[in-house]
């Protein structure tokens, strides 16, 4: 009963206004505070600070700049062999698998088109037919930069502008199409296993998507898709990241969609649904 009220929440609340209103909430600046919210929620979350660069909730001018907070050098060493992907986040697998007839399982019970995920973007949507997908989701209490599965060229950015339901497990579980209906930022990359595409998928409460090379893709939020191309390797203007690498970050939590071509690289063998991961570990290998 209380897990259907909560679904229920879900399409009744203004989760537009809420994530607005949670945005400036996280920017102010309240000094005491703000360092009693921190330290509150990361007693509740049980969050490791001492992987944080700055271990103190005293550092932190914002709620964001403590969500954010980058980590200690080392303390996610990435997979050196160069036929290895690396994951690309802290967090939980929600599924990972075949694109099958093109859809992508949610949840038990549930999946949901290629094509609706892409936004009808069919050029995309006809280079990954039959390939993989993994889905990351990253919990309040996780590290929330987005790192390079592996070296990557930028080519294509395409924001879509959509609803703003909670992605965890039970929303997952219960709201049909979640993942292929709320905001998100699609990234395609040129990589030495071929095209693969990483998105940020929007939430509830989730203040900001960014990117390194775009700074803040969203707010504004403007309910207008948008797309950006970016020049081959060797280009003048050329965006490339090396593995492991930075390539974006949630300012609150939010899930992680990869998407490789047909044989391109086979997932590890111990990533099923609900295995924790951690940034920087084995991801893949090549096909």
């Amino acid at each position: 009963m209380l897990d259907r009220i909560k679904v229920r929440l879900q399409y009744l609340l203004p989760k537009q206004g809420l994530t607005q209103l949670a945005g400036l909430a996280a920017g102010w600046q309240g000094g005491w505070l703000t360092h009693l919210v921190i330290k509150a929620f990361a007693k509740y979350y049980r969050v490791d600070m001492q992987e944080a660069q700055n271990p103190a909730p005293e550092s932190y001018a914002t709620f964001n700049d403590f969500f954010v907070r980058p980590l200690k050098e080392g303390a996610r060493p990435i997979v050196e062999d160069e036929r290895q992907l690396a994951l690309p986040a802290d967090g939980a697998v929600s599924q990972l698998g075949p694109i099958t007839d093109g859809k992508l399982i949610q949840a038990k019970g549930h999946d949901f088109t290629l094509e609706a995920l892409l936004a009808c973007n069919m050029p995309m949507v006809d280079t990954f037919q039959n390939g993989l997908f993994a889905t990351i989701y990253l919990s309040p209490r996780d590290y929330h930069r987005v790192h390079m599965p592996c070296r990557g060229v930028l080519r294509e950015m395409v924001y879509v502008p959509g609803d703003l339901f909670s992605v965890n497990p039970l929303t997952a579980e219960n709201v049909p199409n979640l993942f292929a209906r709320n905001e998100r930022a699609i990234c395609l990359f040129d990589t030495p296993f071929g095209p693969m595409v990483q998105i940020l998928v929007g939430a509830t409460i989730v203040g900001s998507i960014e990117t390194v090379w775009q700074g803040t893709v969203t707010p504004p939020r403007e309910g207008v898709l948008k797309r950006w191309t970016y020049p081959a390797e060797g280009e003048e203007g050329a965006v490339v990241l090396e593995k492991g690498a930075e390539m974006g970050r949630f300012k609150l939590g939010s899930t992680v969609i990869n998407l490789f071509t047909q044989n391109s690289v086979t997932f590890a063998s111990h990533l099923q649904c609900k295995t924790p991961t951690r940034m920087g570990e084995r991801f893949a290998d090549a096909g």
